[in-house]
């Protein structure tokens, strides 16, 4: 699914069979939502846990690319098969996607494409794709994972200020942690022999006068 981040208006998407239609419609719904949070100010790479499903989506340009991803499908291809489209999509429509008179899915022809990229991703034991996991395209450890259950009933937030709050208290505890380490061992360093030594004397004054 494509939308622009401006006001959710969704742009394109890939028509499913009319089982797995069904299938995702609630996810789909919940892809819309999710447009409709975005921001000039949001994340620019995420992963919405939901389910059975990872909702990925690149933001790109002004434009918001969404896949609903079995959670035992790789990231990395994910987010490459989303970068595939964003180049082809600003290539093809970039000019005529931030047009105010646009309506929704003004670019319904660009499912062929999708359809097309998507046969090519959709098996991640191919060999192409295997090549693809295995090349350092983007460090996947480091794009935000949220829950849709925070993200739609809790009010979290998918801004990148809101994310690099979060890494920036991590990173403080983790500093804490280390500090407190370090000073420990400085300590143990400085003290530890002189410790030793007034703890073995009085230890031998106390068997001495207890037993002598």
């Amino acid at each position: 699914m494509i939308a622009r981040v401006a006001d959710g208006l969704p742009l394109a998407a890939s028509m499913d069979d009319e089982q797995l239609e069904s299938e995702l419609a609630g996810y789909k719904s919940q892809a819309k939502a999710i447009f409709k949070k975005l921001n000039s100010q949001s994340e620019p790479m995420c992963s919405i846990e939901s389910g059975p499903y990872y909702l990925h989506y690149l933001l790109d340009q002004g434009i918001c690319y969404l896949s609903i991803c079995d959670k035992s499908f790789p990231r990395k291809l994910a987010f490459n098969y989303l970068d595939e489209l964003a180049k082809e999509f600003n290539m093809s429509y970039g000019s005529e996607a931030q047009k105010p008179s646009l309506r929704p899915y003004a670019f319904i022809k660009f499912d062929t494409f999708i359809q097309k990229t998507k046969r090519i991703y959709e098996d991640s034991r191919t060999q192409q794709n295997l090549s693809k996991l295995n090349e350092d395209l983007r460090d996947v450890t480091q794009i935000m994972t949220k829950n849709m259950e925070d993200l739609l009933w809790r009010g979290d937030s998918l801004d990148h200020m809101d994310s690099m709050s979060h890494r920036l208290r991590h990173q403080s505890e983790k500093y804490r942690k280390d500090a407190w380490r370090l000073n420990a061992e400085f300590l143990v360093r400085k003290w530890g022999i002189p410790a030793a030594i007034i703890l073995g004397f009085l230890l031998v004054l106390y068997l001495r006068y207890k037993f002598f």
